[in-house]
């Protein structure tokens, strides 16, 4: 259990910001140690669908200990205060935090718990085996997507995702038939580098399949789907099997719909994202431009295809190389793509 300092402190208005709430703050005791935060699950659909652990959640509580423990939740601007069991622990607070909050929340994000530490005066992540044991003010806090990034490729942590390159798009896309030359130099350079590809097909029984001219021999997945986002159940369970994940190249169409919807929903999820500009379009130049620029200010990669292939093999003495620069040779299509990002 938890020490804490044995004054008391009168509870005060509920506020959460900085330290001036007046709430009884707690302290880890063995801060010196630096003992790994607890954290929430991936995202808190996880949490939401999963009962509390050990019979409510509760960690189990010292002798004598008994009844109810203020404490004042705070998420955002908003602070509720409400009371655990004493002896509560990470899976009663994540409850907790669900019940009172649970409308408001992303359930795609990741999270912290945070306890106000009185000693430092300031919020500190929730000390690993933390038990309630008095009053004390906790806040829920979305990590933060990490906007510089360097961006670094390498082929044994990277995915490849082909997004709806289909027949029925090629009327309407603009520069379709470039993309596609551009998509199929980079699934070629996937299949050299043995990194996996995920292909998806919006509604393919009215809007047929992936064109021919994408050679799909040895990729990883081909999927239909009606969602606009590849993030589909299929594809999380294809990337929870491949060790390593850390970063997706992404192209196809169209880039304002099902390309900013899959890289937004993969970078909540801690996904780094590069986007192959010269391999993506959409009917209208304008939503493809402010599609790049929305995407690029969220701190997603915006590149072309030969800089991801070459980032990917990284030197000229890489076994692949040579392979890799038969297929950048030629350079891809000089078309009005580039002029409008």
């Amino acid at each position: 259990m938890v020490r804490r300092r044995s004054r008391s402190r009168d509870w005060g208005p509920p506020v959460c910001p900085g330290g001036g709430s007046g709430w009884r703050s707690s302290s880890s005791g063995g801060l010196g140690r630096r003992e790994a935060p607890e954290r929430l699950p991936l995202n808190m659909a996880a949490a939401a669908a999963a009962p509390p652990a050990g019979g409510g959640g509760c960690c189990p509580a010292g002798p004598g200990s008994g009844g109810s423990v203020p404490v004042l939740f705070c998420f955002s601007v908003f602070a509720r205060p409400s009371t655990v069991p004493h002896g509560a622990g990470y899976e009663l607070l994540i409850q907790k935090f669900l019940s009172l909050y649970g409308d408001q929340l992303d359930m795609h994000r990741k999270f912290v718990v945070q306890l106000f530490a009185e000693e430092w005066s300031q919020y500190i992540d929730l000390p690993k085996g933390f038990v309630v044991s008095e009053r004390c003010k906790v806040r829920l806090v979305p990590l933060q997507i990490q906007i510089t990034t360097l961006g670094n490729l390498t082929p044994s942590s990277t995915v490849f995702f082909c997004c709806d390159m289909q027949e029925r798009f090629r009327p309407a896309i603009k520069y379709f038939g470039d993309i596609i030359s551009v998509g199929q130099r980079l699934i070629q350079g996937a299949r050299i580098l043995g990194i996996p590809v995920i292909v998806t097909e919006q509604y393919p029984k009215g809007l047929g399949s992936t064109v021919q001219e994408i050679d799909l021999t040895g990729v990883k997945l081909v999927l239909p789907k009606t969602k606009f986002s590849m993030v589909l159940p299929e594809v999380e369970a294809a990337l929870a099997d491949i060790p390593g994940v850390r970063s997706v190249v992404l192209f196809g169409v169209e880039t304002h719909v099902c390309i900013q919807q899959t890289a937004l929903e993969l970078v909540g999820r801690g996904v780094e994202v590069h986007i192959a500009a010269d391999a993506t379009s959409s009917r209208s130049m304008m939503d493809r431009m402010f599609a790049l620029e929305r995407l690029a200010r969220t701190g997603i990669i915006v590149t072309t295809s030969e800089a991801i292939l070459l980032q990917l093999v990284a030197d000229k003495d890489h076994p692949k190389f040579k392979e890799i620069q038969n297929i950048i040779k030629a350079s891809a299509p000089e078309s009005g793509l580039l002029s409008k990002v």
